[in-house]
């Protein structure tokens, strides 16, 4: 590994955020997901939960390679069998589940306090949306405002900007500096002759 290249990851490594995540809901299209894993990579996401109920699993290290760019490889994608396991996961490890809901009684992303909580943002598939038990599993409900005739946004741009929200709001909190994630991919991503 060259200077210039472990500069660079360690630089990755540093900018790592702890405390956020996405889920994705039963998404169809693996381009979708790809990415989302390129806009995690881009805001210092280290996973995606991917739940896809009907047992299908993608490799997304082979499809949607275009897509994420080569962020799969910088990415955990961890897969969930079911909405329920995933949830029952995240909240266990403390996770807040903000569900994105198009509704006029959900709270507008722009205005909802989103600086101080460890968050999984929860986004529904491209037909329907978060499914109602996904809703009833979510502790809360956010929505991207529109302006425009369509209203609904591609799910992938819709996770970039709930993502590019929660870190605009963190800032450079120290409370989502992650030591033991630090530590852990310095390992995974830097080989041992490299940190000597």
């Amino acid at each position: 590994m060259t200077e210039e290249r472990r500069a660079k990851v360690e630089s990755l490594i540093e900018k790592r955020q702890g405390g956020l995540t996405v889920i994705v809901e039963d998404v169809t299209n693996p381009h979708n997901i790809a990415a989302i894993i390129r806009s995690c990579d881009a805001f210092g996401v280290q996973s995606i939960q991917v739940v896809d109920s009907s047992g299908k699993w993608t490799d997304f290290l082979r499809v949607g390679r275009d897509s994420s760019s080569s962020a799969n490889r910088w990415v955990d994608v961890i897969y969930h069998e079911s909405i329920d396991a995933c949830a029952e996961t995240l909240h266990a490890e403390g996770y807040e589940i903000i569900a994105t809901v198009l509704s006029e009684k959900t709270e507008n992303i722009f205005e909802a306090d989103l600086s101080g909580q460890i968050v999984a943002i929860l986004i529904g598939n491209e037909h329907s949306g978060a499914s109602e038990r996904a809703k009833k599993l979510a502790d809360r409900a956010l929505m991207v405002p529109m302006r425009g005739m369509i209203q609904s946004l591609n799910v992938s741009v819709c996770a970039a900007i709930c993502l590019f929200e929660i870190v605009r709001q963190r800032g450079n909190d120290e409370r989502f500096v992650d030591l033991n994630l630090r530590e852990k991919l310095t390992e995974r991503f830097i080989p041992k002759e490299a940190t000597r």
